[in-house]
């Protein structure tokens, strides 16, 4: 019973002996990092990567990496090259993702196929030609749940034929003409804040182009993927 004591003893030792030197290696690369590049952006975590005195510097959503005394600052991808993985593509993936319940719900339309069961939200401008090849291609996927958000970024007339498209009646409709058929969406009136309220949310989440597609597990993917991916992205979530 001494003897397994000791052991544990021993072993809380070395571990609380090692966060506390992490801590002051990040405090260190943090200090100094600061104090030598005055403009750089505010660093919201320091972390450990695989890689041996190697340390990930995170400032909102963009990734550096530094040494353990902040002497040298690395911009560019880290790759585990024995399991052929893009470490910081990873990284970037997980922090642009976004978690599907928090997105505003209430200021999307929907168009529901099949039985609806998978899900899938765009962000789209309504001028983006991009955008208008997506949505075309999106008529041949099944089973699925759309969640249009009408994200005008391209100019008035993008937020002109968005306000108009929410205010519609019908604003599937509305969407589907103007994007598959040409037909300019008549003029209407109506409490059109909730596209403001996107534009706002796509800023914040840092959405600078469109199309966007967001899947159900918070994956984001930017432009008109084929639906031969999207099939596959939404197979592949559990």
């Amino acid at each position: 019973m001494k003897l397994a004591l000791s052991k544990l003893a021993l072993f809380l030792a070395t571990t609380a002996l090692s966060l506390g030197s992490v801590m002051a290696q990040e405090a260190s690369i943090r200090k100094n990092l600061t104090e030598r590049l005055p403009n750089l952006p505010k660093i919201d975590e320091v972390s450990k990567t695989p890689m041996n005195g190697l340390f990930e510097i995170r400032m909102g959503n963009d990734v550096m990496y530094s040494d353990v005394e902040g002497n040298f600052l690395i911009q560019g991808s880290l790759i585990d090259v024995k399991q052929k993985r893009n470490l910081t593509e990873e990284r970037m993936e997980k922090l642009s993702s976004i978690p599907f319940d928090q997105l505003p719900l209430k200021t999307a339309f929907t168009q529901v196929r099949g039985n609806g069961k998978r899900k899938l939200a765009v962000f789209a401008d309504p001028n983006c030609g991009y955008c208008k090849r997506f949505e075309k291609d999106l008529q041949k996927l099944d089973n699925v749940t759309i969640y249009h958000f009408l994200y005008p970024i391209l100019g008035e007339d993008s937020k002109t034929k968005s306000k108009n498209i929410w205010c519609a009646k019908d604003k599937a409709k509305a969407w589907n003409d103007w994007m598959i058929h040409g037909t300019t969406p008549a003029a209407a009136n109506c409490d059109a804040s909730p596209v403001d309220t996107i534009v706002a949310f796509g800023q914040k989440m840092r959405i600078t182009g469109t199309p966007m597609i967001l899947f159900a597990d918070g994956t984001r993917v930017p432009g008109a993927v084929p639906m031969a991916q999207v099939e596959k992205m939404l197979a592949d979530i559990k």
